[in-house]
């Protein structure tokens, strides 16, 4: 369930940006900034969802799980095929992710 969560709320979080930039940077309508504020806001909720008695820690992890979504972004919404580097990047930052949120911690 957390991976689910943390997926979904990458992709809330890259919609709503993109939204923001897409108004900003691509002379899109002001009214892209409605769905772009709803979609950070059902972001910021999804992430107080995940399962982790630190709210630091759950956002340390979710970094690594937002820039391996960012990728998937980029190929599928905005056609760039990531090149090696990107794919390598992104699975060391889930590696990363997942050290931080399933490491085993001490007493």
């Amino acid at each position: 369930m957390t991976a689910a969560l943390y997926a979904l709320a990458a992709f809330a979080e890259i919609a709503g940006c993109f939204a923001f930039w897409a108004w900003a940077r691509a002379d899109r309508p002001v009214l892209w900034l409605v769905p772009g504020v709803l979609s950070l806001a059902l972001f910021a909720v999804l992430l107080t969802r995940i399962d982790s008695a630190f709210a630091g820690r759950a956002f340390a992890a979710y970094g690594g799980v937002y820039i391996a979504a960012s990728l998937v972004w980029l190929w599928a919404v905005e056609g760039a095929q990531p090149d090696r580097w990107d794919v390598l990047g992104g699975a060391v930052c889930l590696a990363g992710a997942a050290i931080i949120l399933w490491g085993p911690r001490g007493a």
